[in-house]
């Protein structure tokens, strides 16, 4: 029976389903339900701290969009940029032309002298030329840039005198900017009385800025902030974004239902540029948070698991030990024990099963002692019958041998026999029924002795035993008459020597372990059709011992005139031995 047929399994069953189950259920909901409330705590949390990082961000912005409406603020410099529109600055008398370079020169960067440190520089670019303002030491504007063919330039064009705030870009457009990034807002100036296009004036701010912000800003887990523009372009990151979370943000429509395995999102959008502030919240750390609660959940399913094991161990057990006495008693009595008994200790439904297995053995005992038993006296009665047949056969083939060696006056060769033939006897008269393969072929050993002394030269025996069936028991004397009828039909009719082997040892057949007996003879053989008569009497008198004592062994005899005879005899094994 297997484990799985098994009472116990079933008991184990029922208690993994009501109480393991359960309490492992409990373990994982619990601290999940805690993670959900801490990381929706921490999304609010980091909700305020966004929002606060956003607004610093658009006052860099607004300082940007205020320093390209500066022209607005000073008559000079828009009168100036009127002048350059119009086509009539070369025309001009030459105090004109100062006033007007004085203005594009000078007073417009007083304006850029007033804002933060971090705004580089604006850039007014007119149907002529093109003037750079700037609170850094720089060499100037690259020659003949074509600052009409920037997108940034375009893009001013088209908001048509609103603000454009341009996502980071190199300063390509200065000969030597120490910035290796900036973010810029662009404008269109426009004739307040015409509405007519007069420059387009471009004020730029160092990305580095982003990064003061961002470096003053804290999380309690740790994040990366990006800073996208109105198209989800990448402005700034303070950290390394994997580029499948890059391709989330710049395809998602809502950029804070992004479905990343390694981050919660946080995002907040800056109304006057349309950019994003996105925060990526690790959920590594946020899940390291309640792993406590994780160990408090495991440790009491843990000791609850213990508790209730010990119960369900001590009831399970109260409730299969019977079972298992009762399978034990019930081997007993396969192997002949009809006095086993199972002890009632109980009325309950386990005792009266109990009661009913003991009424089941006697009845048992009572059958086995009235029909079995007689069965078997009989097959013992058949079985002495058989063995009584071989010993006067054998001793009247043995004394004729010795008989012939008297008449032909071999003393010494008739006192071997004579030794041979009393160990022999010895053998024979000992009462028990079955001998070992070792204790045969010694007896095997010295009828081939007493066979040569009167065949010499004519016979030659060879014996091989294998050391893993010696010990193996069967029927006395099952051997010896196929032996003899080896010498006596097939050696002694043969004009020629002969030899006559005998071998056992174990093989296998698929996955069945036989042992395997092999008698052959190289003498005169005989057809196997007409092998019914007197002289083969002993081959089937053996055989019908070997199946009395073994109903599966096989025997089978191959023979044919000139090619001798091979005996085959195969014993089924439950298991090799070693």
């Amino acid at each position: 029976m297997t484990f799985f047929h098994t009472l116990r399994f079933k008991l184990i069953g029922i208690y993994l389903l009501t109480i393991v189950t359960p309490f492992i259920i409990l373990a994982f909901i619990s601290p999940y339900f805690a993670q959900s409330l801490i990381t929706k705590e921490t999304e609010k949390l980091t909700g305020g701290i966004v929002n606060s990082l956003s607004r610093n961000i658009e006052t860099y912005l607004d300082d940007l969009e205020r320093l390209t409406s500066s022209p607005y603020l000073n008559d000079n410099v828009l009168q100036a940029l009127k002048l350059k529109a119009s086509n009539r600055y070369e025309s001009a008398d030459a105090y004109t032309r100062l006033q007007t370079d004085r203005a594009l020169t000078s007073t417009l960067p007083n304006f850029l002298i007033n804002t933060r440190n971090d705004i580089l520089s604006t850039i007014t670019i007119t149907n002529n030329d093109v003037f750079l303002t700037t609170r850094l030491n720089l060499s100037g504007l690259v020659p003949n840039f074509p600052f009409t063919e920037q997108d940034w330039y375009n893009k001013a064009i088209e908001a048509d005198g609103k603000a454009a705030f341009i996502s980071s870009h190199p300063q390509n457009y200065i000969s030597n900017s120490k910035a290796s990034e900036v973010f810029s807002v662009a404008r269109l100036i426009k004739d307040p009385d015409s509405r007519q296009p007069l420059a387009v004036i471009l004020a730029d701010a160092d990305t580095r800025v982003l990064e003061k912000i961002t470096n003053d800003t804290s999380f309690n887990v740790s994040s990366i902030i990006v800073i996208l523009d109105e198209n989800k372009r990448i402005i700034y990151a303070n950290n390394f974004v994997p580029d499948d979370v890059k391709h989330e943000l710049e395809n998602s429509r809502d950029l804070n239902s992004i479905n990343t395995p390694n981050y919660v999102t946080v995002s907040n959008k800056l109304s006057t540029s349309n950019w994003n502030v996105v925060v990526l919240l690790t959920r590594a750390e946020v899940k390291s948070k309640v792993r406590w609660i994780y160990n408090i959940a495991v440790l009491l399913s843990i000791g609850g698991l213990f508790v209730t094991f010990f119960v369900f161990h001590y009831f399970s057990r109260w409730i299969v030990t019977p079972f298992k006495r009762m399978i034990e008693i019930m081997r007993e009595v396969k192997k002949g024990n009809l006095q086993a008994r199972f002890t009632v200790v109980s009325k309950d439904e386990i005792g009266q099963l109990g009661d009913s297995f003991n009424k089941m053995i006697n009845q048992l005992d009572d059958l086995i002692n009235r029909e079995y038993k007689a069965v078997l006296a009989q097959r013992n009665a058949e079985y002495h019958a058989l063995q009584s047949q071989i010993q006067p056969h054998f001793l009247y083939n043995t004394l004729n041998g010795i008989i012939g060696l008297n008449r032909a006056g071999e003393t010494k060769k008739l006192e071997s026999s004579v030794l041979s033939l009393s160990g022999m006897l010895r053998y024979i008269l000992e009462g028990k029924q079955m001998a070992s393969f070792k204790e045969e072929f010694e007896f095997l050993q010295k009828y081939a002795m007493l066979q040569q002394l009167r065949f010499e030269e004519r016979l030659f025996m060879k014996f091989e035993l294998d050391d893993s069936v010696a010990s193996f028991h069967i029927p006395k004397l099952l051997l010896q008459p196929i032996v003899e009828n080896a010498i006596i039909h097939g050696v002694e009719p043969c004009d020629k020597p002969c030899e006559v082997s005998v071998s056992a040892n174990t093989i296998q057949v698929d996955e069945n372990y036989f042992i395997h007996v092999e008698i052959k003879d190289n003498g005169v053989g005989f057809q196997t059709k007409s092998s019914h008569s007197k002289q083969h009497i002993g081959i089937s008198n053996v055989r019908s011992r070997l199946l009395m004592s073994n109903e599966k062994a096989e025997m089978t005899v191959t023979s044919s005139p000139g090619s001798g005879t091979t005996v085959v005899i195969r014993i089924p094994l439950k298991e090799k031995r070693v």
